[in-house]
């Protein structure tokens, strides 16, 4: 039995934080997912997709500490269950409820209520099993918040302060889930990145810096700062989430997608490498690309997918993401042009032919490839 009803899946943009000006952004509403819940669920099923990340938005759904409402939640639940859409929930996509952080004394208690309160809603609103990320993208949020000051608590020189507070909350929240529902599956997503050099750099110096990227799952295997109470078994389903900036030169800048001379590393040879590490299960948590390199993107994550899967690789799936266009962070009437469907003035999904149809062309061949598995 397939542990996801469709190996593509879409991803509905989330973010909840305060960006760099000190404003709580949502674009969960900004882009009216909230209220067209149906029509989008409707547009990812036309396109053979019925597998959908989205994020709970903690900042919204407690209302005061220890208080949550997750009504607005239950609503995509059900527009999920009419349409036969499976969902993965982030519990703590990028922003917490005011006044917190990850090194705020409140943190981990706020969290681990969250985590026991989601597990029993879900318990109570659906029947169906629950796939939870607890905080996404660990590694960079702890970069984002605690080197380059892009949210709270704006700091510097303190990445990997909030990177081990924020698996202190990651552990705590795992157990309090599985108390809750001990048939949850978890999921453990970071980013998934590969940093270059010339002939002559210092290679001791990139490999220990390619490492940092495994450093939150590590910490919340046990295999780092075991203090915490991190355990293998903690490691279920895990998440990578690959861009074109993914890839850089040290000290220079990213690598140039599409490439004239190729220096980029295989995404299936990324993701063998994690897998050779941690032996789970995975899936391409977030891949997506913008402006009229969309279809090409997508061709080539399929293509990649592909190889990974006949060399073995368990991999469960792959999530274009964002299924719909979103503005930038720190200037909302700045859009990405990064969708499977773009937005006009009012809202309106307005789908992009190239991408639906790479889409299309990625779905028949990577279960080709899937097939072809089955029978080896």
């Amino acid at each position: 039995m397939n542990t996801f009803k469709t190996f593509f899946m879409g991803g509905y943009e989330c973010a909840d934080h305060i960006n760099r000006s000190g404003e709580r952004i949502n674009l969960l509403k900004v882009t009216e997912h909230d209220i067209r819940l149906m029509e989008d669920y409707r547009d990812l099923v036309t396109l053979g997709i019925h597998v959908a990340r989205e994020g709970i938005c903690w900042s919204e759904v407690e209302k005061a500490p220890f208080l949550f409402d997750f009504s607005e939640v239950e609503a995509r639940i059900k527009a999920a269950n009419a349409t036969g859409m499976q969902i993965l929930w982030d519990l703590c996509h990028f922003g917490y409820p005011e006044g917190i952080y990850p090194t705020h004394p409140h943190f981990c208690a706020r969290f681990e209520a969250l985590c026991t309160a989601f597990a029993e809603f879900h318990k109570a609103a659906t029947q169906h099993q629950l796939y939870v990320v607890p905080i996404n993208e660990i590694s960079f949020l702890s970069w984002h918040s605690g080197d380059v000051r892009g949210t709270v608590p704006f700091a510097v020189n303190s990445g990997f302060d909030i990177k081990y507070h924020l698996c202190k909350a990651a552990i705590l929240g795992i157990e309090k889930l599985k108390n809750a529902d001990p048939d949850c599956r978890i999921v453990l997503v970071e980013p998934l990145i590969s940093i270059h050099g010339p002939e002559d750099a210092d290679w001791t110096r990139i490999n220990t810096i390619n490492e940092h990227q495994y450093q939150a799952m590590d910490i919340i295997a046990g295999r780092m700062c075991p203090e915490l109470g991190g355990k293998e078994s903690y490691l279920d389903i895990l998440g990578f989430n690959y861009y074109c900036n993914g890839q850089w030169e040290d000290g220079i800048g990213t690598l140039p997608w599409p490439e004239t001379v190729p220096r980029r590393t295989k995404v299936s040879t990324m993701l063998k490498d994690a897998y050779l590490r941690y032996n789970r299960p995975l899936i391409l948590s977030e891949t997506g690309h913008y402006g009229q390199g969309r279809a090409a993107w997508i061709q080539e994550i399929a293509q990649e997918c592909c190889i990974a899967i006949m060399e073995g690789i368990p991999l469960l799936g792959a999530c274009i993401y964002p299924v719909i266009d979103r503005p930038d962070w720190d200037d909302l009437s700045c859009y990405s042009d990064c969708g499977i469907f773009d937005l006009d003035e009012q809202n309106n999904r307005i789908p992009h032919t190239d991408s639906i149809k790479a889409i299309v062309a990625a779905q028949m061949l990577v279960d080709d490839a899937l097939a072809l598995r089955e029978v080896r």
